[in-house]
């Protein structure tokens, strides 16, 4: 019951953004059909209508920027999960944001061996949370670094996960902060919307996975996410149905 008031509340505020972003997008025309009309201002008066335009321009691009973020954090439901080898998917996505790192003085270096157990993932949406920690480390690195990526077996609790860790060396984050970044519409820069890391954890929780950050001030920042592997999904089967059948005997 509380799934179907989640998915209906999701829904209902999904289309009411959709509206919004509806008439931002005729905002947004209108006014740069404006600044196109002050386009060769003389006047001070022209120019300073010009500059109040494209301020405006850029609030209403900020709140359609904030309307898509809020749509993915909102509509997370149904996963479409396949067994998939994590390394190759860090891979492709390294790949994909290696021109961008190049461009702002980053170096990734990854550490991913092979033969670790498959994880239950939809790729796409993995992909996003991933991508959302790699331009979280790109902010907090303005004038460049690196960024790491390890994958490993985690045995320490009662179940097998695999752990991949995201660590940056970048500026850190402060106790006070770190407590508050998964929370939704938290965000330390200006023009941040404050989903990027919360739509990260919802994806993660998604997966029946969790995740956490470690820093410091000055030492850079590590995520470290956990995901069952295939194999510990089907000892957990294994064992349910056990349970049932020993409180049917």
């Amino acid at each position: 019951m509380q799934s179907e008031e989640h998915n209906e509340l999701a829904e209902l505020a999904g289309s009411f953004i959709h509206e919004i972003k509806n008439h931002l997008g005729t905002l947004g025309l209108n006014l740069q059909l404006l600044a196109e009309d002050f386009q060769n201002a003389e006047t001070q008066r022209e120019k300073r209508a010009l500059q109040r335009a494209h301020r405006l321009q850029q609030e209403c691009e900020h709140l359609v920027d904030l309307s898509n973020d809020f749509l993915r954090f909102a509509r997370l439901n149904d996963l479409t999960k396949t067994p998939c080898d994590l390394s190759v998917l860090i891979e492709e996505l390294v790949d994909f944001f290696l021109p961008t790192a190049k461009q702002t003085q980053i170096e990734i270096t990854t550490h991913l061996p092979t033969g670790l157990p498959a994880v239950a993932l939809d790729p796409e949406l993995f992909k996003q949370c991933l991508l959302n920690l790699f331009l979280n480390a790109q902010q907090a690195m303005p004038d460049g670094g690196e960024i790491t990526i390890q994958t490993v077996i985690d045995r320490s609790g009662d179940r097998e996960r695999t752990a991949l860790n995201v660590i940056d060396t970048g500026e850190g984050i402060k106790p006070g902060t770190l407590a508050k970044i998964f929370k939704p519409f938290y965000s330390t820069r200006k023009q941040g919307t404050g989903l990027g890391l919360a739509t990260t954890r919802r994806i993660i929780e998604a997966h029946e996975g969790s995740i956490e950050a470690q820093s410091e001030p000055g030492q850079g920042t590590r995520f470290v996410i956990h995901l069952p592997t295939l194999t510990a999904r089907s000892e957990r089967e294994e064992d349910r149905v056990a349970s049932v059948g020993e409180c049917e005997r």
